[in-house]
């Protein structure tokens, strides 16, 4: 189980307010163990981009939880995460659990210069989130009760962030997880036709799903501007490199995975999918 002598040492949680951050966050304190947020705004705060920040919050902790942002696939992160973890392993932090995607090379090259510090590590490669729906991308297109995406006829087996952060929490917790890769994925294989049906039946309203191109929705992520190479990632939906089940989350749990449609019962009474 963990290393003796660590349990009052700090976690810590690289986008501690994220999606799976947070809910990591929130198991490990009801495990009773001390975590430290890393983010822009946390006491001891953690940014990226400024590796001068890096030091302090990796100050006494005994492992972390390292989430990249905005992709560990895109440009120039595997550079960053591996400048990371070596000054982990360096500090004295040798246990680190990295979130990572299905099927993104450029991930692996992240996944690669994370190990390649030495450090005892976890791989977590998840499909994409059911949250995504309501706590980010597919938040607003789901409230104006259309879905524009450039994802085609594509299904993906999305799982839930809930079920992402148990087995982070395991990994970070279980010295039996040292050196697993674990891919994680729902139950089920659902397009997005399939997904608007199932909002609609959860919120009664009419969602519908409109296929648009890839050059679309780019220019549209160029008007929020938001980096346009999140529109790249639907290019590991639409080949798909991921249309298939993974065990991930029985393996590393022992239990199945939450459906999408459990996700949906749950959400919508919480008014987040109201017009």
């Amino acid at each position: 189980m963990s290393t003796q002598g660590q349990n009052n040492a700090p976690i810590l949680v690289i986008g501690g307010t994220g999606k799976t951050g947070r809910r990591v966050v929130e198991r490990l304190q009801g495990l009773g163990r001390p975590v430290r947020g890393g983010s822009r705004s946390s006491g001891i705060p953690f940014i990226w981009e400024d590796e001068s920040t890096w030091e302090a919050a990796l100050d006494g902790v005994s492992a972390a939880y390292v989430t990249y942002y905005p992709d560990l696939g895109f440009p120039g992160a595997k550079e960053v995460v591996g400048r990371f973890a070596a000054l982990a392993v360096n500090r004295g932090v040798r246990r680190l659990v990295l979130l990572s995607g299905r099927g993104e090379e450029g991930a692996v090259a992240g996944e690669d210069a994370l190990k390649a510090s030495g450090c005892d590590w976890t791989v977590v490669r998840a499909s994409w989130f059911n949250q995504n729906f309501s706590e980010s991308f597919f938040l607003d297109p789901v409230r104006s009760g259309e879905l524009a995406l450039p994802t085609g006829d594509a299904v993906e087996p999305f799982v839930d962030a809930d079920d992402v952060a148990d087995v982070v929490v395991a990994a970070l917790s279980d010295d039996r997880h040292i050196g697993k890769t674990y891919e994680l994925a729902g139950p089920r294989l659902l397009s997005f036709h399939d997904v608007a049906r199932e909002l609609s039946a959860v919120t009664g309203r009419t969602i519908t799903y409109a296929p648009v191109s890839v050059d679309d929705y780019r220019a549209g992520l160029r008007e929020l501007g938001a980096p346009e190479e999140f529109a790249d990632l639907f290019t590991l939906i639409v080949d798909g490199r991921n249309a298939n089940l993974v065990r991930g989350v029985q393996e590393a749990l022992g239990r199945e995975p939450k459906d999408f449609a459990d996700y949906a019962k749950e959400t919508a009474p919480t008014g987040v999918w109201d017009a």
